[in-house]
């Protein structure tokens, strides 16, 4: 039977076919999906973590305990898995363990465009990277049996266009998984020194080993056509190179790493001109480069952003003086070109008053991974640094212990999913170190950037089961908070009042906006309305910079079809012009 899947419900019917017993991760575009779609699949328990170094953990714990496992988190999530990731390289497995990294050419839904191949080589792990969805499905079966063969933990590195792309699969039967046996051995899993040394060396073994075996694989292909040029590619970029040049000889890597020098040089000289097409780094350059294997043209694509089938056919047919028709495009003369859209916070988000408010105060904002750090852009223009995930307090705390102009002038914004994340131990240090700053978590009871996933403040799991709620107060009180607010941040005079109050204060404070994300009450407001004889046009309500909001022909209308209702605009208009939800229209 076949059906229609993007790569990341492929990779989650690969999970179920290949008997994965456990499934983990943190919530992360273009990673999201894979989890929640691994729900609809029995025998599998799957769950949020808090942040992907638990996850990661959590993985490891039932590795060790026999299952097989899948820990899925997007490419800057490895990043915060990395400590337990290089260590878990060298205890190896017991059940077969495979990462999924999601990696972002382009920034689609992230702050950079890391590629996590270099992570696989430094960790000293394989990894594997589909080309379409089918590979994506089966690259699952595959890096389960690499992983219990060599003992060792597998990359299944993808990036957002296999993710999100749709193709044919072949489904299969889901095959029998038992629980491996647990031995209790130290020697492998307690990482002292000493045991570290000898599982230092079974690393190095182990990639002797993998790199023999990267010769024989089926995972790596040859396709030989033109003996005029060759082309070493992987991944999405192996579709592009198919289309782009259907006669190109076409070497693809489908074990990214380790490389065999061996199957690289017999493909190399069976071209008369060899090209490296991928994304990113100069991964198989480099490697290409270190074996003594001349390349045609080096650099011949930008490390920056995604490729495309038209660029490199433009860039390599230069290069070999052919001339190949153009690609196809869509006539659209005469058609209407839909104009650029910013993104924007929804209408009705409960972030927009708190960042209104805080440009108003001219408070300097450290800010963080989400939704609300949409509030950096025109008009509220409220947010001054966005470094990573739960980096707002630490870099509020920083801000002030150095320069004595900002102490009680910089607030810390942070969502709850993200508090959760990795914030708890930012307001820690805050707390210890006797900081002054003052930390907003935006509490709109959900993980919203990426689609609404669950956290240990909802009361629900993964699988829409109840849990236990951890109260974001009671938490900040417990690790040394004293002064602590709860507000709802659709009061604006309220938000300003309270704003201040914990700015002046000689201590920590914390203050939780909270106010369900907008999306999750869609439908439940009803719109304001304009008073036309009392508006004299003066735009105060734009400054909200919500949507549904806009001039048409000069004057400011409210679009009733998107209002929610939260009457922000009502408090904002001195002149009493707009009218609260429910007493009127235009």
């Amino acid at each position: 039977m076949k059906a229609l899947l993007s790569g990341n419900e492929a990779i989650a019917r690969g999970a179920y076919e290949a008997g994965i017993k456990t499934a983990v991760g943190y919530p992360g575009t273009p990673s999201t999906e894979i989890l929640e779609n691994i729900t609809q699949y029995p025998g599998i328990y799957a769950q949020w973590s808090p942040n992907e170094k638990v996850a990661f953990e959590v993985g490891c714990g039932a590795s060790i305990s026999g299952a097989r496992t899948l820990v899925t988190m997007k490419h800057v999530g490895v990043n915060v898995a990395a400590d337990p990731l290089i260590t878990f390289s060298y205890t190896g497995v017991n059940g077969g363990f495979v990462l999924v990294s999601a990696d972002d050419p382009g920034m689609h839904s992230s702050q950079n465009e890391q590629d996590n191949r270099r992570y696989a080589e430094f960790a000293k792990i394989p990894a594997i990277e589909p080309s379409d969805s089918q590979e994506a499905k089966d690259f699952v079966k595959a890096a389960l049996e690499i992983s219990e063969t060599f003992d060792t933990p597998v990359m299944l590195r993808i990036t957002t266009r296999i993710a999100h792309s749709q193709s044919m699969v072949e489904l299969g039967e889901p095959q029998s998984s038992e629980l491996k046996a647990y031995v209790k051995n130290p020697v492998k899993y307690v990482m002292i020194p000493a045991y570290g040394r000898i599982r230092r060396a079974a690393v190095e073994e182990r990639m002797q080993k993998l790199t023999k075996w990267a010769r024989e694989t089926s995972l790596n292909t040859i396709e030989l056509k033109s003996r005029q040029y060759g082309i070493i590619t992987s991944g999405i970029c192996y579709q592009y190179v198919k289309e782009a040049l259907p006669e190109a000889s076409i070497l693809k890597l489908g074990l990214t790493y380790p490389l065999s020098e061996e199957l690289i040089k017999g493909f190399a000289q069976q071209v008369e001109q060899l090209f490296v097409v991928e994304e990113l780094e100069p991964f198989f350059g480099e490697a290409l480069e270190s074996m003594g294997i001349k390349v045609a043209k080096k650099g011949l694509f930008a490390k920056i952003g995604e490729l495309t089938v038209s660029l490199i056919k433009e860039k390599i047919s230069a290069e070999l003086g052919l001339d190949l028709p153009a690609q196809s495009k869509v006539e659209t003369a005469g058609l209407p070109v839909a104009p650029a859209r910013p993104p924007v916070l929804c209408p009705g988000c409960p972030h927009r008053a708190v960042f209104y408010t805080l440009k108003k105060l001219k408070l300097t904002v450290t800010g963080d991974i989400g939704c609300y750090t949409l509030g950096v852009l025109p008009p509220l223009e409220a947010i001054d640094t966005t470094i990573c995930m739960g980096a707002s307090i630490g870099t509020a705390l920083g801000m002030e212990k150095s320069n004595p102009a900002l102490v009680g002038k910089v607030v810390a914004v942070i969502g709850d999913s993200t508090f959760f994340h990795s914030g708890i131990t930012g307001l820690v240090d805050m707390v210890y170190n006797k900081g002054r700053g003052t930390v907003m978590i935006l509490d709109n009871s959900t993980t919203a950037m990426t689609g609404h996933q669950h956290h240990p403040a909802t009361g629900k799991t993964l699988r829409e089961e109840t849990a236990n709620v951890v109260k974001l107060a009671e938490l900040a009180r417990a690790v040394g908070v004293k002064r602590v607010v709860e507000l709802d941040p659709f009061d604006l005079a309220l938000i300003e009042k309270v704003i201040k109050e914990e700015t002046a204060a000689p201590e920590t404070s914390v203050i939780i906006a909270k106010r369900r994300c907008a999306l999750l009450e869609k439908g439940t407001g009803k719109p304001v309305g304009i008073d036309r004889d009392k508006c004299i046009n003066c735009k105060q309500c734009m400054a909200l910079g919500c949507p549904a909001i806009a001039l048409r022909d000069g004057r400011v209308t409210i679009n009733t079809d998107i209002c929610t209702g939260c009457n922000l605009c009502v408090q904002v208009c001195k002149f009493s012009a707009i009218l609260k939800a429910g007493e009127g229209h235009e």
